[in-house]
């Protein structure tokens, strides 16, 4: 099996904590059993992309859309068992929600890392625990489930489904998020007619775009200056470039609230028959795009399973 590294595997929020005594690690059988799952979807993904069908592609961004914090090997296992899902958590965080999971229904499977429990107490009481946790050495992982929204019943969850057919006010929060960068951002002109453009260390907007589609074209466009602006530039192709910016522009206008079309369709090929290059790109996608939306969207994670 060709999967991720152990530091890639995980969600920040699924920590369970061992001892020595009860290590559980990747070679267990019911893991072993998801990360064989997982190769397998990969294959199928390819051969999808090289038969010139990009609908698999699109399911599995739409997911990153919805659980963009979530790794990328856990993101295919949730596209995979209910590619519908919207919002997960574990039993008991549900009810801790006042919502209870009906009966009957079946989890979702994802990996949880272990770490190793400290002996010692922590003399430092600052930081959050997700940040104490990650401190601690990751020796393996373990099965846990998950549930959507759609498998419980109880108290409503105010604002789950809230759309908004523009990007309001994060299209500021995006623009603020490229100055941080020290990108410069014009409006101007641009010769040819595009609606944006990436020069490294500087992008162009054409004047007169409507906001939604403008927030599309920054996204796609900072894409490019986070991961084409640099030394992997000269490993990729432009084909590459464009599915890998198109891609994370779907999944962040999606993330907002916006209709986002069919990313992506025009350019299929994202790989270049090689399974573990289709996989690295999307790592990459998913990486760029929850480093675009933590910076523009409240720290509130789509899950929990505590």
């Amino acid at each position: 099996m060709s999967v991720l590294p152990l530091a890639f595997l995980f969600p920040s929020n699924l920590y369970m904590e061992t001892t020595d005594s009860e290590t559980n690690n990747t070679g267990n059988s019911k893991s072993a059993a998801l990360l064989e799952q997982i190769d397998d979807s990969l294959d199928e993904l390819a051969v999808a992309l090289e038969g010139g069908k990009s609908d698999k592609l699109i399911a599995f961004l739409d997911t990153i859309s919805r659980f963009h914090r979530y790794s990328f090997n856990n993101l295919m296992l949730i596209a995979m068992q209910n590619p519908d899902a919207s919002r997960v958590a574990g039993f008991h965080a549900w009810k801790k929600l006042g919502r209870s999971v009906k009966k009957g229904e079946k989890g979702i499977a994802i990996l949880a890392p272990v770490v190793r429990r400290k002996s010692e107490p922590e003399d430092d009481e600052s930081g959050s625990d997700e940040a104490k946790a990650e401190q601690r050495p990751l020796i393996g992982c373990k099965v846990v489930h998950v549930f959507d929204v759609s498998q419980t019943k109880g108290r409503p969850l105010p604002g789950i489904d809230e759309i908004t057919g523009n990007p309001g006010h994060y299209f500021e929060k995006l623009r603020r998020f490229v100055s941080e960068l020290g990108i410069e951002l014009r409006t101007e002109p641009i010769p040819g007619g595009a609606d944006g453009v990436s020069h490294g260390g500087a992008i162009t907007l054409r004047p007169g775009m409507e906001e939604g589609k403008a927030f599309g074209v920054l996204s796609h466009e900072t894409a490019h200056e986070l991961l084409h602006r640099t030394a992997r530039r000269s490993e990729t192709t432009k084909t590459i470039r464009e599915t890998e910016a198109e891609a994370v522009a779907f999944v962040v206008s999606k993330a907002v609230g916006l209709e986002a079309g069919s990313a992506a369709s025009d350019y299929i090929q994202l790989y270049n028959g090689n399974r573990d290059t289709l996989q690295e790109s999307l790592s990459h996608i998913r990486e760029c795009a929850t480093r675009i939306l933590d910076a523009i969207m409240p720290h509130e994670p789509n899950s929990t399973t505590s």
